[in-house]
């Protein structure tokens, strides 16, 4: 992720409800900031749905397909190679979804989008270790 792609997930993630530790995060913690974001939006919509607050459920869904378009516009094409097109794809298909379940108040359209996003989401909670190591190894090659 770009600087400058850093500093617009930093801001969408505030906009969108994020508390504390986003000015310091690096990359792989804003990611993942983004994925528990549009997991909490997805939620909350459901909620909303359930109690019929319309308006509610409207600015959930838009809090979360705008995180879904700030984690496809994050995506490194160059570095990704496939597993970038296919994320991109993933999440043009849930923003669809999404986009159903908001015009028809359908649950199974929603829980489809948690499903998918989920083990996304925790994948990459799990390879933080791998990835402050790696940090780590790269700082210790620049300062050598």
């Amino acid at each position: 992720m770009t600087y400058g792609l850093m500093r617009k997930a930093s801001s969408m993630y505030q906009q969108t409800g994020a508390r504390g530790g986003v000015e310091d995060a690096d990359p792989h913690q804003l990611t993942s900031m983004l994925l528990d974001g549009v997991l909490d939006r997805i939620n909350q919509a459901r909620g909303h749905i359930h109690h019929k607050d319309v308006a509610a459920k409207g600015v959930a869904f838009s809090k979360a397909l705008a995180i879904l378009a700030e984690l496809r516009s994050s995506l490194n094409h160059e570095a990704g190679g496939e597993l970038a097109g296919r994320l991109g794809a993933l999440y043009e298909y849930v923003t669809r979804r999404l986009l159903h379940a908001q015009l028809n108040s359908d649950l199974r359209a929603l829980d489809e989008a948690a499903r998918l996003l989920m083990p996304i989401r925790d994948s990459w909670h799990a390879i933080r270790e791998s990835y402050l190591a790696q940090q780590r190894k790269a700082t210790e090659g620049v300062g050598a």
